[in-house]
Order: structure tokens, then C-alpha cells, then sequence
């Protein structure tokens, strides 16, 4: 198995003073125990501190002298402590100028990389100066220049990389499994016993490892604490998460991103009570809107209807909602899509606090960005009061395990506990939390060295794609709806949306070749490209195998052939009553075709009570509540005639014929129809 590799860096611009620290440091390294393979290296500037910061992902640890200097023309500079009289200590201040202050040096390397642990070298009569100067900063200790305690550092040191490197939770599963304890409690299977050996499914047991059955226990292993309401090494491993993320709170949530928003929605909104949102957002965000009894302002995004890419909503238009909806409670986005376009989002947070608003900022597929200065900064980072991230999608967590942060100075605890615990299971998988915790072990420990390998794999990845000739790269400005170009959008390089409408298939031909004659899966598709997703497990041979299928494909010549689009998705209309109202109720369904086989033009006015979800894209184009039109219905219908193999979730079928739930008249009458809508629940009726 492979052994860590952990380097501490220190930063000291005297020559004599650094060699004796790094030979001292060093020693000690090697006469006591270092199970994380710790070794000292030295860096005499700022600069070539942060350089090395940058290039060596196995630094773990930082010190830095409390002041740095550097040599300029003049006379030969003196050791600091080597000064007999007040003429020399005057050569010297005239030989050496102030680099950069500690406190400088320090927020520029938690900018860099905020998970690395800092200590800072100071003199004891400067003790109080410096650690008042640096008390707010990311500081996890001093040591005094005069003392030369080599063993006592590097025992210090040793102890906070093993500090930063433990798991809590998993530590504590581990041990209980391998106690052997018998159980007499749930789940059935106890332990893998009812698999082990049948003649019917011990197959299954040799296929997933008894490991798995092992940690399968039950709320009753106390040691193991309650994520409902834990106070034990479940709490222990949020507060780990946290630090490393960047929160106030973490919290472990076992069923995704999709439970955590609905969750935050149900703390943050009252029934009635005004949210903003982007329409693109995911489809739990709109479950939560229902399920809280919300009145939503839905924002339309930005598209690019040549790639059928759904963009950010435009700033203006978000700002533009602020300012007319400064009742509102919460602005809902998603950052970054799908296809990795990000907002620019300090800006957008800062307009919301300004009247009031809390901000969610869904992070599903960006939870990797923290541990890389190129992907930052992160939603917390920009100030976002609640951020939720799928550890599952971009990290080491297992499928399902997801974090809630939060950063709210007003965060009510209890109420966001007890709607965690209306979502959460009481039986929850303990396998989930551990993969939750063993990820940000990781994260902390090498994600920017593995991020650093992802990122230059995607640059070789984007170069190799272009050079085939057929298949080409879409770049920002290419995924860029009009409408956005001036919103400081970014992209994530860590998803690449390819064009393929010039290798002369479908894009479903195209995915069925690159699965059933290349082994290959990719992420997801329009019309006319795929989206390929490179995380922290992408490695180089997988980049070349599809580097060689894509080359193989593109030199078979196909003659390019005409995609046909999927009809625009219709604007949003009005919405005439609230979502949870219109859900709730018992409806009737309606035909969308008449009896000629045409648009039912009877849908036209009523209210649908279901939410209707074309996929792709997945962006609603009816919530429960919202007013039909004509452009709607001939949309759903056009939508259906596109291809054989289309989802339209919402959508039942009487037989043959697609159908949706309206609102019958009885139910209109007896709802209140939201202000301002009266006139559409007139002509709705």
C-alpha cells in the first residue's frame, strides 16, 4: 500500500538560520515515529514560498517568519542574531527591505490553499504584536525563533497533520466491525449471516465484500452515534467537514442534494411566504417549493439554443427580482450547471443580503472547488448563508452522500433539525457517512494535488479532442448565451462539452457506439454534444482510450448529417395559485391530443396540478399552479413527436394517449388564486 507523503515548508529568509532549522527538523524526522512520511524543505522569499505552495501538492504544513526580508544593493546583510553593536544592526535595516508582512504572507496562502495548517515563527518580545496582528487569520500555532526545540516541533507538527488526517466516524466504525460484536438487533441479513453460504444468493455476499454487510448496522451500535441528533463522532466528523469547507456548520445528509435542498427550504420558508428561483434549478428545489407551500418567482435562465445549453440567469434579471420582490426570503440558483458555467456570485449575494434575502446556493456539482485556487471561490466563500453539494459527484463519497453548509448568522438549529430529521432515514447507511468522512480526508490531505492532475489532464484532454478534426471542444464563449456575456461567468474546465455534429451520427448513435464498440460512458448529451465529467479519479489512460475511440470515429469519415433540434422551451407564464395548493389537490386529467389527433385547445386556460419535466434538459415548463397556454401545450406536443426515446416526466398515459392533471373548476373555486393572478383564474375558469 502506498505510504503518505507529507512536507512542511518553511519560509525564513536567513540563510544560516533556515539551514539549522531544516537540518534540526529534518533529524528529528528521522529518530522518531512518522507515519506520514514528513520531511522539511526551506524557502528564503515570499515568493518562492508561495511558488513552491503552488507547484507541490504534498505540502501539508507552512511555517513562516513573523517578518521577511529581502537583500538588496548595499552592504553584506547580518545575521539577525549575529548584530554585536548598533552600527551593524544600522548595515543591516540599510541592507534589507521589508518583503512582506506575516499577516500578508498568511492571507496569501490561505487564498492559495486554504487546508494547509500555518504556524508562524516570531521572537518572544514580539509574541503579543504578532499574535494580536494575526488573530483573526487561519493560524494554528507559533514557535519561538530562540527556543530550537527540533523534536518538540516536529512532534507538534506530526501531531496536527495526524489531527487533520483523522476520521472520526470511520475510525469508529472500523473498530466496532472488528470488535466482532454479535447482533441481535437490525438489519436482518445480521452481519452478511443470512448470505454467507446460500445456495441462492451467497453470490451477491461474494460480490460485495462482507464489509459490507459488516458495517451494516443498526441506530442501536451507540458507539456509532445518531445522525438525527448526533453529539458523537458523527458530530465530531460535521465539525472536521466544516473547517475544511469553509462553514460555520456542516451537516451529513444520506439521500443527496435532493433531500438537503428540500430540507433548507422547509427551515427558511413559511407557507405563503415569497422565494426567488431559478427555473433551471433542479427538480428538488421545486419538490421543497411544494412541499413547503411557497409562493415562487421563478427566473428564466439564459440559453443557447444552437447547443441547447441552459446558461446562469442573467444578472440583471436577478437583480432586477431583488429589487421588485425585496419581501422575498431566499434566492435559490444552482453554480455551477450542469455543463460547469458558474456565476459570478459575490455580487448577487451582496444585493440579497442588502434587502434581506438569505441565499442557497445548490453546489452539486462543485464540491470540489474549495481545494483549488483556479475554481475558487466557492459559494460559502462568496457568502452564501446555505450551500449544498453532492460529495458523491465530483469527490470520494459514495452515491447519495451529500454535505449541507451553513453560514447563516441567523441559522435557526432546531427548526433545520427537526425538518432534517422529517427527510432523513432512521436507519440510515452507515457506509454514506463514512465515504463522507474518509472524502474530506481526502480532500484536505491531497485534493489540490489531485485537482492539480485533473486540470492538466482536462487542458491535454480539450487539445486531443480538437485535434481530431470532427469532434471540437466548446469553450466558454462558445457555451455563453448573449445575454450573459457580460456577467463574469466562468468555467469549470473540470466539464467538457464536446460538438459533435460533424461525425456524421446522432448523438444517441454516437453514445451507443462509444458504449457497445469502445466501452465508454459519458456523463450526458443534447442534440448535438456530449458532456464529459473529469474528477479527482480520472486518470491518464482513460483520457487516451477516449482520445482513441473519438480519433478512431473521426477517421471513418461519416458525411455530417442534419440534427434535428428539440423544440425552445416556452417562457414561464403566470402562476395563478400556490404550487403545494394546486398539488395537493385531486385534480382530473385532460388529453393533450383531441380527437383528430391535434392539440387539445381544451387545456388551454386551466391550471395544471403536476409538475410536467421534459428531460433533457430538466427544466420544468409547468409547476403545479401555473396557467396553460396554446405555445405549451403544442410545445408538449412537438416535444412528444421529436424522437421515440423522450422522458416527459409528469406526463400520463390513458392508453395511448399523453395526459396531464389540471385543476377541475370545483377545486379553482374553492383556492385563492395568488395576487395579482385573479385575472388569469378568471379566464382559467
Amino acid at each position: 500500500m502506498a505510504k503518505p507523503t507529507s512536507k512542511v515548508l518553511v519560509i525564513n529568509d536567513e540563510p544560516l538560520i533556515l539551514k539549522e532549522l531544516l537540518k534540526g527538523l529534518n533529524a528529528a524526522a528521522r529518530s522518531l515515529d512518522n507515519p506520514f512520511g514528513i520531511s522539511f524543505i526551506g524557502a528564503l522569499t515570499a515568493k518562492e514560498g508561495l511558488s513552491l505552495i503552488e507547484r507541490d501538492g504534498d505540502i501539508q504544513v507552512v511555517i513562516v517568519d513573523d517578518k521577511l526580508y529581502a537583500v538588496e544593493e548595499g552592504p553584506r546583510r547580518v545575521h539577525r542574531n549575529g548584530a554585536k553593536n548598533g552600527k551593524a544592526s544600522n548595515a543591516r535595516e540599510s541592507a534589507r527591505s521589508l518583503q512582506v508582512s506575516a499577516l500578508k504572507l498568511v492571507q496569501k496562502i490561505t487564498a492559495l490553499r486554504p487546508e494547509l495548517d500555518l504556524y508562524i515563527l516570531i521572537e518572544k518580545e514580539r509574541e503579543d504584536e504578532v499574535v494580536d496582528t494575526l488573530f483573526a487569520e487561519a493560524v494554528d500555532g507559533y514557535f519561538y525563533r530562540e527556543e530550537r526545540d527540533h523534536r518538540g516541533m516536529y512532534r507538534i507538527l506530526n501531531a496536527q497533520i495526524a489531527e487533520r488526517a483523522r476520521t472520526p466516524f470511520y475510525d469508529a466504525l472500523c473498530a466496532y466491525v472488528l470488535a466482532a460484536k454479535d447482533a441481535w438487533h437490525t438489519p436482518g441479513h445480521s452481519s452478511g449471516d443470512s448470505l454467507r453460504g446460500s445456495p441462492w444468493v451467497n453470490d451477491f455476499y461474494e460480490f460485495m465484500g462482507e464489509h459490507v454487510f459488516d458495517a451494516d448496522l443498526s441506530v442501536s451500535a451507540k458507539a456509532l452515534d445518531s445522525l438525527m441528533e448526533p453529539t458523537g463522532v458523527i458530530a465530531e466528523a460535521q465539525q472536521m467537514a466544516a473547517k475544511a469547507f469553509g462553514a460555520r456548520k456542516t451537516f451529513f445528509a444520506t439521500n443527496g442534494t435532493s433531500t438537503s435542498n428540500k430540507v433548507i427550504l422547509q427551515t427558511l420558508i413559511a407557507p405563503g411566504e415569497k422565494l426567488l428561483l431559478d427555473r433551471n434549478c433542479h427538480k428538488s428545489v421545486h419538490h421543497g417549493v411544494m412541499l413547503s407551500g411557497a409562493q415562487p418567482v421563478y427566473l428564466d435562465s439564459s440559453v443557447n439554443r444552437q447547443y441547447g445549453v441552459f446558461g446562469p440567469v442573467p444578472r440583471a434579471t436577478i437583480l432586477r427580482a431583488i429589487a421588485e420582490h425585496s419581501d422575498a426570503q431566499l434566492l435559490v440558483l444552482t453554480s455551477c450547471t450542469y455543463d460547469g458555467l458558474r456565476y459570478d456570485l459575490k455580487p448577487i449575494i451582496d444585493a440579497a443580503h442588502a434587502s434581506g434575502i438569505k441565499v442557497l446556493i445548490d453546489e452539486a456539482w462543485y464540491g470540489h472547488a474549495r481545494f483549488h485556487p483556479d475554481l475558487r471561490p466557492t459559494a460559502l466563500e462568496a457568502g452564501a448563508d446555505y450551500v449544498t453539494q453532492s460529495m458523491h459527484k465530483t469527490l470520494s463519497a459514495f452515491s447519495q452522500a451529500a454535505m449541507i453548509h451553513v453560514n447563516d448568522p441567523g441559522f435557526r438549529e432546531h427548526l433545520f433539525r427537526e425538518n432534517f430529521n422529517m427527510h432523513t432515514s432512521t436507519s440510515p447507511m452507515y457506509s454514506l457517512i463514512a465515504s463522507l468522512d474518509v472524502g474530506r480526508k481526502q480532500a484536505v490531505m491531497e485534493g489540490y494535488k489531485l485537482l492539480e492532475r485533473t486540470l492538466m489532464l482536462a487542458s491535454e484532454l480539450r487539445k486531443q479532442i480538437n485535434s481530431t478534426g470532427v469532434f471540437r471542444v466548446l469553450e466558454l464563449e462558445d457555451l455563453l448565451p448573449e445575454e450573459v456575456r457580460n456577467d463574469n461567468i466562468r468555467l469549470d474546465p473540470t466539464k467538457i462539452t464536446v460538438d459533435i455534429s460533424s461525425c456524421g451520427m446522432t448523438v444517441d448513435e454516437l453514445q451507443q457506439e462509444l458504449f457497445t464498440r469502445f466501452n465508454i460512458t459519458v456523463e450526458k448529451s443534447t442534440v448535438n454534444t456530449l458532456t464529459l465529467l473529469l474528477t479527482i479519479g480520472t486518470t491518464r489512460s482513460k483520457c487516451s482510450r477516449l482520445y482513441d475511440a473519438l480519433m478512431r470515429i473521426a477517421r471513418e469519415k461519416r458525411t455530417p448529417r442534419r440534427l434535428y433540434r428539440t423544440p425552445d422551451l416556452p417562457p414561464f407564464t403566470e402562476l395563478v395559485y400556490l404550487p403545494r395548493d394546486a398539488y395537493y389537490s385531486g385534480g382530473e386529467l385532460m388529453a393533450l391530443l383531441d380527437d383528430n389527433d391535434q392539440p387539445n385547445r381544451d387545456l388551454v386556460g386551466r391550471i395544471c396540478a403536476d409538475q410536467i419535466v421534459p428531460y433533457p434538459p430538466g427544466i420544468p415548463v409547468l409547476v403545479p399552479g401555473q396557467l396553460i397556454t396554446e405555445g405549451i401545450v403544442e410545445f408538449l406536443i412537438r416535444y412528444l413527436r421529436v424522437q421515440s426515446k423522450v422522458e416527459l416526466h409528469g406526463v400520463v398515459y390513458q392508453g395511448y394517449f399523453p395526459s396531464i392533471r389540471v385543476l377541475t373548476a370545483a377545486e379553482r373555486g374553492r383556492l385563492t388564486a395568488l395576487k395579482g393572478a385573479e385575472a388569469a383564474s378568471r379566464a382559467a375558469a
